[in-house]
């Protein structure tokens, strides 16, 4: 098997809702030099679980030796790489652009373009929020820009794959690859590098 060229892999995580959790999980990426681009945690259709969408930008077999790390994690339910198969992804977006009496209107009528909304509206600014691809969302800032962006903030990719199958109902047959002997130093994926655990004085929440 190849390790084939870079890209962005998006992983649905399925985690139980409890305190450490997502502590945990970015821990693994950073004990494994992985930068996460994107993470987002919400709620899922399944009590007590919370749904993980993280994208990382990997190779092929790096790819799989995550997915097979992140199953050793305790608290880990389901894990699946949703970025080869039918999946839609969106991100949703929130921009404050300065509006004077004279720009405006022409800001309203970029908002239209991009088939987005104005959901605050000030004496000298707007709220603007938008969902779609990150193509979308980047094209609509960089059209703003000129006009003054005050504030940002992005999600981040949230995915789901196409048709009746589900992470958690319908996984993926193909099961991840055994992780490596060679990258096992000994400790428990819960295990901080310094070899601890999570510190018990701090409560962490997903």
């Amino acid at each position: 098997m190849t390790a084939g060229p870079l890209r962005r892999h998006t992983f649905v995580v399925y985690v139980e809702d409890k305190p450490g959790v997502l502590n945990r999980v970015a821990s693994l990426f950073r004990r494994r030099a992985f930068n996460i681009e994107s993470l987002t945690v919400g709620h899922s259709e399944t009590p007590e679980a919370s749904r993980m969408t993280i994208v990382v930008r990997t190779d092929a077999i790096g790819a799989r030796r995550l997915e097979a790390n992140l199953y050793k994690l305790v608290n880990v339910v389901r894990v699946q790489d949703i970025t080869v198969g039918p999946a839609v992804f969106r991100e949703l977006a929130m921009v404050k652009v300065t509006a004077t009496a004279e720009t405006r209107t022409h800001v309203m009528q970029l908002v239209d373009v991009f088939r987005a909304r104005v959901v605050d509206v000030a004496p000298d600014a707007v709220v603007i929020e938008t969902t779609g691809t990150e193509d979308k969302i980047d094209g609509l800032v960089e059209v703003l820009r000129p006009y003054g962006i005050l504030e940002l903030v992005r999600t981040g990719r949230v995915g789901m794959m196409r048709g009746a199958r589900s992470v958690m109902i319908d996984p993926d047959p193909s099961e991840p690859i055994a992780p490596d002997p060679r990258e096992d130093d000994g400790r428990s994926d819960d295990a901080d590098e310094t070899g601890e655990g999570d510190d018990p004085n701090i409560s962490y929440s997903v």
